[in-house]
């Protein structure tokens, strides 16, 4: 199989957000996205974002436009997340943004009326039917096809890190999981989801995609639904390991970081130096720790197995790539990322809102509500 990759500028910007309907008093997710989206896609057409619709109908997804800077794919996400704001506050729909709902069950959602969506639904039966999962995409422009998988595989060490970021499921059908991402362990039950094969080059990832397609695995490139994957269409790579961030000004953080670290592996393959991997186990047991731990995990950050906690070992990734932020522009958005070190990332603060209603998850839905709205909250007391 022969596969082209659209050109793309380096280290350009994109972003997908998916964002939950939910009833304004019980917090209960609405499948309403159906009578929203004709007025608000049609509304999108000439705008640099778009709306859409997802799996289910209580989630709508915005997209960035192709921003120069993550700034400017930030301010369309903005000006998308208004946009739906004008046709949610009228209709009685709040929204927010976690990898999970609280309290949501699997069986009240409808799947929306398109047929990839059944088709999904008709292989993967109950895991299908319980993906009741938000997330972001981080897409990055990359320049030469040839670079691709050897960023991959060297952003894939960083997984853990960006997992641990943006966790923000500790809760599932009512219950406490015990983990900061029960996001990341659910979607892997797919069909072709999880952490990327190791593969070397564009012609491996040629062949593995004519291994699915010929035995019926997928139809093409689009249903890989790895962790980080290529996006041949656009010319990116994608991350897509991330829960649902809670707030615009961590989306921004974090698409930050992955844009200055595939920024620095494609300097470093154009100075002829070689990327680092992980072995396969490693990049598993990191995938499970920072679902578990979140950012108090340990994770392992080199082939011999150093072993290092993911808040110290990003602090000092910070440090190091700061000067590769300033030249892509991002300098404030990347500084951030330290702000979610300090504060505790979504998942801690949900557990926190909790543990300060006495297990009222009602409250937590709030919480996020108000997050959505207007930025993370430093303190539960009004919770």
């Amino acid at each position: 199989m022969n596969l082209d990759f659209a050109r793309s500028d380096r280290s350009t910007v994109g972003l997908e957000w998916e964002i939950m309907l939910a009833d304004p008093a019980t917090g209960d997710l609405v499948g309403r996205a159906p009578e929203l989206l004709a007025a608000l896609e049609e509304e999108s057409a000439d705008e640099r974002h778009t709306v859409t619709g997802e799996l289910l109908t209580n989630t709508i997804e915005v997209t960035s436009g192709i921003g120069s800077s993550v700034a400017q794919a930030v301010d369309d996400v903005a000006r998308a997340i208004a946009a739906v704001r004008s046709a949610t506050e009228p209709a009685g729909i709040e929204l927010l943004s976690a990898g999970s709902h609280p309290f949501a069950q699997w069986y009240d959602q409808r799947v929306t009326d398109k047929t990839r969506y059944h088709t999904l639904i008709e292989r993967t039966q109950w895991w299908g039917r319980n993906m009741m999962i938000w997330g972001i995409h981080v897409h990055i422009g990359v320049e030469d096809r040839r670079k691709v998988f050897p960023i991959i595989n060297a952003l894939a060490g960083f997984l853990p890190h960006l997992q641990s970021l943006a966790a923000s499921s500790p809760f599932w059908a009512g219950e406490r999981t015990g983990y900061a991402s029960n996001r990341a362990l659910v979607f892997q039950q797919l069909p072709t989801a999880g952490l990327p094969w190791p593969l070397h080059d564009w012609s491996e990832f040629e062949s593995y995609l004519d291994d699915m397609v010929r035995t019926g695995v997928m139809a093409d490139a689009s249903e890989v639904r790895w962790d980080i994957r290529p996006a041949p269409r656009w010319g990116t790579i994608e991350v897509r390991a991330c829960d649902g961030m809670s707030t615009l000004p961590e989306l921004a953080a974090v698409a930050s970081l992955v844009q200055v670290l595939v920024e620095q592996f494609s300097r470093d393959l154009d100075e002829g130096r070689a990327l680092p991997e992980l072995p396969a186990w490693f990049h598993r047991e990191n995938k499970w720790r920072a679902a578990r731990y979140g950012l108090d995990a340990r994770v392992i950050v080199d082939a011999a197995g150093t072993q290092r906690p993911v808040r110290a070992h990003l602090a000092e990734t910070l440090e190091k790539l700061a000067p590769v932020a300033v030249d892509l522009g991002c300098a404030a958005e990347f500084a951030s990322v330290t702000t979610i070190l300090d504060a505790g990332a979504s998942y801690a603060r949900q557990l926190a809102v909790a543990d300060a209603a006495g297990g009222d998850l009602s409250a937590v839905v709030q919480h996020l509500i108000r997050e959505f709205r207007s930025g993370p909250e430093t303190s539960t007391a009004a919770s």
